[in-house]
């Protein structure tokens, strides 16, 4: 080893291979610090390098050392302290997950650079094409029944690629996956199980208990892919492996970012890019306290999506010019709040809720959901009245006491066939509500196929059944896996559903009809009335954009929220056309007697079901398609007399 004479330069800080050295840079207030250096295979402290005078620029040294970066570690020291390297790449050992680890055994090492990426591209796929599903990684396959490898990993994550795109995900957005410590260095012998098993006693509380940080919101080491994620020894090399497993198959993977408030923004900008470029991903959730409108502003992020609650589109954007590339998007509860409520049957809702189905941010995305990583997932919403947090050992006062959801007539796990029916047709109108929403859906991993975590409603502290997804619900739920599949495939047939720009309810093609128009008990007059829980909605497909060119086709969904059935008006189709039913939340509400048919017909409108969502297509009529076969019979005989 020898020190390499060079000019001091103080940024970026840490530790980087540049001119066949390592420049190791460190900010400190302390006159005694330096460098402590480790061989890489045996973990053996090999020299304690002091920094000099003559090293300092302000508070930050710079040293150059002629090392071979894959034959050893290092860390900083401060006088008797040890310090790890907060810009780290990686390190030496993999902890095991939920195991204390102290920072003087954060030995920081550098990941080898030699992978091939085989041309991958970034899929930059627009928001009117995006399906979100939002995981945690540990949890995603944690459980037994996930029948994965490498159970609770970045691998396990890359066994589920084929899942995942079958039910019509684009677009992965994982929880943190940066190195953070989910244990405190100092913890009480009790385990997160064990306090699932004492549940209920003393009120639920433990005294003194430092619980296990499941979710990883907190500082961490920004610039290193989680250890305890990867199946394997190397980290770095899993994780861009998984991230080039989505690419093959054309979708993205988002990463959740938390900064506490007061962090420099300059830093913030270099972690984004270094894992734009370094691992590939293609965007973030910005979280915390973060200069959010400074780092869209950033032209290095431009092809990079960035989700935060709140952008200023009009300050970053000329509004005589669109961005070549939509990459912001809001990330908010608004919709969330507004949709649980009318769901559950609240009055005052259809002004908010027509507003929130139609609503996208001028020159950006926008990313809702019913559910997330906090608060209920969907099962729950429709099977517990209040949280049940016990389990977290906080006496159940931990969590938001507001989660707009309604039990269906029993709180929690039910055999009565009544409620079951209930809570899986709301689940389905909640299917129906995301992906007929015109902006881009998220929902949160199990959503799917009905998952629950118990009525536990922040389970930021559970490792364990609470939170681990039980693949066993993808049989037991069936029914409700196939109806998710049958809207996405539904949805992506009409792009109307999903356009780039706000539909703006007006004829402006001049055809007759709007693009998007509302109805109630007259066309063409919704009543929004506070006491009112139905209203049908028309989509004309002549204002899709496609590439195809237009697409013809009118959707009517009709929506009652109502524990009564309601009567909807529908308009008048062009000359030929009809409507049929073509999906529904309430199949008992479908069956019509012929009379009931020609009633419906004659004065335009549809009986809807009781808490039941109905979506119509209008198609050519039947006597129209009567006509069509009659002529081709004709045809045919007439080929047929020619041929004798």
């Amino acid at each position: 080893m020898t020190e390499k004479k060079h000019a001091i330069k103080p940024y970026p800080l840490g530790a980087h291979v540049e001119d066949g050295a390592i420049r190791f840079a460190y900010a400190s207030g302390k006159k005694d610090c330096g460098i402590i250096l480790y061989d890489r295979e045996s973990g053996k402290k090999l020299h304690k390098i002091p920094f000099r005078r003559e090293e300092r620029m302000g508070n930050v040294y710079c040293k150059y050392l002629e090392l071979d970066p894959q034959q050893i570690g290092y860390q900083f020291y401060e006088e008797e302290r040890i310090v790890p390297d907060l810009h780290a790449r990686g390190f030496l050992s993999k902890p095991v997950y939920g195991k204390t680890r102290k920072n003087v055994n954060r030995i920081a090492v550098f990941p080898g650079d030699d992978f091939d990426w085989e041309q991958d591209e970034h899929p930059m796929l627009s928001y009117r094409e995006s399906v979100c599903y939002c995981m945690h990684v540990r949890g995603f396959t944690m459980h037994a029944s996930s029948k994965v490898t490498h159970r609770g990993t970045f691998a396990g994550i890359a066994e589920k690629l084929d899942y995942l795109q079958e039910i019509g995900i684009t677009t992965v957005e994982l929880q943190p996956v940066y190195e953070f410590d989910e244990t405190p260095e100092e913890v009480n012998k009790k385990t997160s199980a064990d306090i699932v098993a004492t549940a209920g006693e003393n009120g639920g509380e433990l005294p003194g208990y430092r619980v296990l940080n499941y979710w990883g919101y907190r500082e961490g080491f920004y610039y290193a892919p989680k250890a305890a994620y990867a199946a394997g020894e190397d980290a770095a090399l899993e994780f861009r492996q998984l991230v080039k497993e989505f690419h093959k198959r054309r979708m993205e993977v988002i990463l959740q970012f938390y900064f506490p408030k007061g962090m420099d923004v300059t830093e913030i900008g270099n972690i984004l890019r270094f894992w734009v470029l370094t691992y590939h991903v293609d965007g973030f959730h910005l979280m915390g306290e973060v200069p959010a409108q400074a780092l869209a502003g950033d032209p290095a992020l431009t092809d990079t999506k960035l989700w935060y609650y709140d952008f200023d589109a009009a300050k970053l954007y000329d509004p005589a010019q669109k961005p070549e590339y939509r990459n912001l998007a809001e990330y908010r509860d608004d919709y969330l709040y507004t949709m649980r409520r009318f769901l559950k049957g609240d009055d005052n809702m259809l002004s908010g809720v027509l507003y929130e189905m139609r609503h996208i941010p001028a020159n950006m995305g926008r990313i809702h959901y019913l559910s997330n990583y906090y608060g209920f997932t969907l099962m729950d919403m429709v099977s517990y009245d209040h949280k049940h947090n016990e389990a977290n050992g906080e006496g159940n006062r931990d969590g938001n006491d507001y989660n707009c959801s309604w039990n269906c007539g029993e709180e929690g796990t039910s055999r009565r066939k009544k409620v079951l029916a209930l809570r899986q047709k709301q689940l389905q109108n909640a299917f129906c509500m995301l992906l007929l929403t015109q902006s881009t859906p998220l929902i949160f991993m199990g959503d799917e196929f009905g998952n629950s975590q118990q009525g536990n409603n922040n389970p930021y502290c559970q490792d364990n059944k609470i939170t681990w997804l039980n693949w066993q619900d993808k049989e037991k739920n069936a029914g409700l896996l196939a109806f998710w599949k049958q809207m996405i495939a539904f949805c992506k047939a009409h792009p109307i559903l999903h356009p780039e720009e706000e539909l703006r309810i007006l004829d402006t093609l001049s055809c007759g009809y709007p693009d998007l128009s509302y109805h109630g008990q007259n066309a063409w007059r919704p009543q929004t009335e506070s006491y009112n829980r139905h209203v049908g909605m028309m989509y004309c497909g002549k204002y899709a954009k496609t590439k195809a060119g237009a697409d013809d086709s009118f959707l009517y969904v009709a929506m009652n929220m109502h524990w009564e059935p309601q009567k909807l008006a529908f308009p008048k189709l062009p000359k030929g056309m009809e409507w049929k039913l073509v999906l529904a939340t309430e199949e008992a509400g479908n069956i019509l007697t012929v009379q009931e048919r020609e009633e419906q017909m004659a004065d335009q409108t549809r009986t809807v079901a009781p808490r039941s969502i109905a979506v119509y297509e209008g198609v050519m009529g039947i006597s129209q398609d009567k006509g069509k076969s009659t002529g081709k019979s004709r045809k045919k005989k007439s080929e047929a007399s020619e041929e004798r």
